[in-house]
């Protein structure tokens, strides 16, 4: 018998009992630790953190309203919105007040660490721009048994994730060492050529080759929207494609399917986002777009773009897919920011896009396939190895914080 075995027998032999995050954490508002200028340089000493999937977004040199945070005293970083969190033990600043800082409240008789990987148990889908805390995230339960049941867990936990990384360190090392140079050599290749290809002269609003046009002359325009998760008749036995990020960042940037899905009594009266058409993220996670080959619907972090039939003949939407990168870095510096970050509507219909004849979108394309093919190729070369690792830390970390709630009779 292992000694978290024992442990469990000698102190907890009947169940744990489960308590609320927010009755064990405190949190902090970021106000005074947002950083005040962006010209981040990887000189200075102060990271600039999100709790979102980027963490470190630089460094800056501003020495006022530092958050401090070490080994003996970490803290929890929180996106409010997205509920995303990173541990941190070091000292830092703040990017957005989307954020707030976790740590455990003074009566608090445990193992903070703890907390943190039975956080990483927790599935929670944040379907709405609200502030999700207070509202909703700090009524979750989770369970707590005794101390030094949480202490070993931590202990084999800290373990596992040290030698996970390690071995992951180590593939990376030996496999990335051999691809990393030719497939950053043809990332780049691809990103050049692709911005040289679809980069066209327009002197004077055009030439007589290329039409330019508004997006709200090309595209018919709407937002995506989440129906009410408390209905059960828009997803039980949905088979709609409802798309989020999660399914482009999973399945790729064409997309046929979706993770979850709806059924038709959650369609609005404007109907589907039609196959072959764009989703485009302008609000939150700004600068990501997919083409939707499937009738579907998508989140309201989304926006469709449906060519108006008038056009339908003379733009390839494959080709306009590709010219979408270039409009994701346009949408990055053309945002609104009042509680999360949008993209300026209104900018963004009054802008330009090109649309050459059809044979050179088409021969355009022709050569943007291959060079997705072959750069898609060489990433995954990358073995399925370090996947495994990561699924197998996950599976153990959610066996070890799986315990019997222990129930006090009435």
């Amino acid at each position: 018998m292992s000694k978290l075995q024992e442990l469990i027998q000698q102190l907890c032999p009947k169940g744990v009992e489960y308590k609320k995050l927010g009755n064990m954490l405190d949190y902090e508002q970021p106000t005074q630790y947002i950083v005040k200028s962006t010209e981040y340089d990887d000189t200075y000493n102060t990271p600039v953190l999100t709790a979102g999937q980027s963490f470190i977004l630089g460094y800056t040199n501003e020495t006022n309203g530092i958050y401090r945070a070490d080994k003996n005293n970490p803290t929890i970083i929180f996106d409010d919105f997205t509920t995303s969190f990173h541990w941190v033990d070091f000292d830092f600043k703040v990017k957005s007040s989307a954020m707030k800082m976790l740590r455990p409240k003074n009566d608090f008789d445990g193992s903070f660490k703890y907390i943190y990987y039975a956080m990483e148990c927790i599935h929670f889908e944040a379907l709405d721009h609200s502030r999700h805390w207070i509202s909703k995230y700090s009524q979750i339960e989770i369970p707590v048994p005794h101390p030094d049941i949480q202490k070993e867990i931590v202990k084999i936990l800290d373990r596992f994730a040290e030698y996970a990384a390690e071995l992951q360190a180590e593939l990376q090392a030996e496999l990335q060492a051999e691809l990393q140079a030719e497939l950053q050599a043809r990332q780049e290749q691809y990103e050049y050529y692709r911005n040289k290809l679809l980069s066209f002269n327009k002197i004077g609003g055009g030439t007589e080759q290329v039409r330019w046009m508004k997006m709200s002359e090309v595209f018919e325009i709407r937002n995506g929207y989440t129906p009410s998760k408390t209905v059960a008749e828009y997803w039980e036995n949905g088979t709609i494609p409802w798309f989020r990020m999660e399914d482009i960042r999973q399945n790729g940037r064409i997309l046929s399917d979706s993770i979850q899905h709806i059924t038709d009594k959650a369609i609005k009266g404007s109907g589907l986002f039609p196959a072959n058409s764009i989703i485009l993220a302008t609000t939150a996670t700004i600068g990501e777009h997919a083409l939707i080959i499937a009738d579907s619907l998508a989140n309201q972090q989304f926006t469709n773009l449906k060519i108006r039939k008038s056009l339908s003949k003379e733009l390839d939407m494959k080709f306009f897919f590709y010219y979408m990168f270039i409009v994701d870095e346009w949408c990055k510096n053309n945002t609104n920011v009042s509680g999360f970050a949008s993209v300026d509507m209104s900018k963004f219909k009054n802008l330009q896009i090109p649309i050459p004849p059809m044979e050179v979108q088409e021969r355009i394309v022709s050569i943007l396939d291959r060079f997705e093919t072959l750069v898609n190729d060489l990433s995954q070369g990358l073995p399925a190895e370090m996947k495994a690792r990561k699924e197998q830390y996950e599976y153990y970390r959610n066996k070890l914080l799986t315990f019997t709630e222990y129930k006090i009779s009435a």
